[in-house]
């Protein structure tokens, strides 16, 4: 009777697996992570992300983050409203909407804010308050997750669409397939070209500019890794590694003019069930499917790294409590302040550098 009772279980798990492989909604491919970095030195636990200053708690997801020229600091949240708010004052002023996910916002030199919406591209939003789309799609390919940006002072802007497969809703699937569809783009405003930087990326992320704007660093966040994408010099037009096995999900990239480096927000630390399933797709393809009570969580450990100009790690600043801000997906730092953005935490925070 156990036994017949045992085969029945084993028929019915077989048939549930082999569904959920037939419904999946995702196609994954077989990869090789790097391996993990040791958690020691700069990568060492520590809580020194502490205490921080935490206000407007009824904005949702304000993972666009920036200080406008006024000091006032700007957010683009869940529900798709940018808003302008002073330091710990809990009372914003809506000064747009996109109706989709504004995810990086950075001032033009001509005074438009320019934003990278998940959803409606690369946009601008004018002094008068008028929204204008500058671009949707590069070489006939759609955007389908516009994610972050970088400016340089002639006005040329990089950015980053994370995936031509999947949207902002679906970045856990994007993680779980693991094909290298992102890529990088460059935008110029007085000639409206638009031209294809870098591709090949799984999930292309935070972007950001060196001090002398000679390289761009590029976050993969699929591969724990940074890149740097050479702009001018002898390499220039290469793309060759910066940073090899961050201890977790590389989101945003911020240059630090006083560090002489770059701020590197980590969502969550690297999960080695992921890693350990990176050579199976097809067990990939059936978690996938599970429902979302049984999808892996990210961990409540919030983590801020500061890497130099040669992609070495140089400290970090953690903190791993259930009351923690975080995910952080966004560090920039002004006046010796580091302004946190989160794209799921309510609120925004900033934390007083030592």
């Amino acid at each position: 009777m156990i036994r017949k009772a045992a085969a029945v279980v084993l028929l019915v798990l077989t048939g549930l697996l082999a569904l959920a492989w037939l419904v999946s909604p995702v196609e994954p491919v077989a990869w090789t992570p790097p391996a993990t970095a040791p958690l020691e030195g700069p990568y060492a636990p520590n809580q020194r992300l502490q205490p921080v200053e935490w206000w407007a708690r009824e904005l949702v997801g304000p993972e666009a983050i920036t200080i406008a020229p006024d000091g006032a600091l700007l957010a683009g949240l869940k529900d798709g409203r940018v808003v302008k708010l002073k330091v710990g004052v809990d009372t914003p002023e809506v000064i747009a909407d996109t109706k989709g996910r504004p995810l990086a916002m950075a001032f033009h030199p001509d005074g438009r804010l320019i934003i990278c919406d998940a959803h409606g591209g690369l946009m601008a939003l004018g002094p008068s308050g008028k929204l204008e789309t500058l671009a949707t799609e590069q070489g006939g390919l759609p955007f389908h997750f516009v994610d972050d940006l970088a400016i340089t002072k002639d006005g040329t802007i990089y950015f980053s669409d994370a995936s031509a497969r999947n949207s902002i809703e679906r970045f856990t699937e994007d993680l779980l397939e693991h094909q290298t569809t992102g890529r990088v783009l460059k935008y110029v405003p007085g000639s409206k070209e638009l031209t294809r930087v870098a591709e090949g990326f799984a999930f292309a992320n935070g972007v950001a500019l060196s001090g002398d704007e000679s390289f761009l660093v590029v976050a993969e966040t699929g591969t724990y890794q940074l890149w740097r994408l050479w702009l001018q010099g002898p390499k220039a037009g290469q793309k060759e590694l910066f940073t090899d096995s961050l201890p977790g999900f590389p989101d945003n990239v911020r240059w630090s003019a006083s560090r002489n480096g770059f701020w590197v927000a980590i969502g969550s630390p690297r999960k080695p069930a992921l890693d350990l399933l990176a050579d199976w797709p097809n067990v990939r393809r059936i978690v996938a499917a599970l429902p979302d009570a049984l999808q892996p969580k990210p961990a409540r450990h919030a983590y801020v790294l500061l890497v130099d100009l040669e992609g070495r790690p140089v400290e970090s600043f953690q903190r791993n409590a259930p009351d923690s801000y975080s995910p952080i997906a966004s560090a920039t730092e002004h006046e010796g302040w580091l302004y946190l953005g989160s794209f799921a935490r309510e609120g925004v925070a900033r934390f007083k550098l030592p």
